[in-house]
């Protein structure tokens, strides 16, 4: 398991043009189980994403596909962890 740190590195007028091509990111890792939530920080300085790839390798791969990323917009902080305790309904989701 993963959370993943954005930090935007832009004004937010240029993160706010990005957002759509950011959602359509977002919703495939969330159509292919490997996002659980996501959200921006308050303030908004950057955002939040619980990822649930199988190694720093696959979560480095799927951040270049950001388009904060590709765009320069936002630097990434990777944090792994593994889940010792967790809310029942959130079993299926971490397999």
């Amino acid at each position: 398991m993963f959370i993943l740190v954005l930090k935007y590195i832009s004004p937010l007028s240029e993160i706010d043009h990005a957002i759509p091509a950011h959602i359509e990111y977002l919703n495939k890792y969330y159509g292919l189980s490997k996002f659980i939530c996501s959200g921006r920080q308050v303030p908004r300085k950057g955002g939040i994403i619980l990822c649930t790839a199988k190694d720093i390798c696959e979560v480095e791969t799927i951040i270049k596909e950001d388009p904060f990323n590709d765009k320069k917009l936002a630097e990434y902080e990777i944090i792994e962890f593994s889940p010792s305790k967790y809310a029942d309904e959130l079993k299926p989701l971490l397999g």
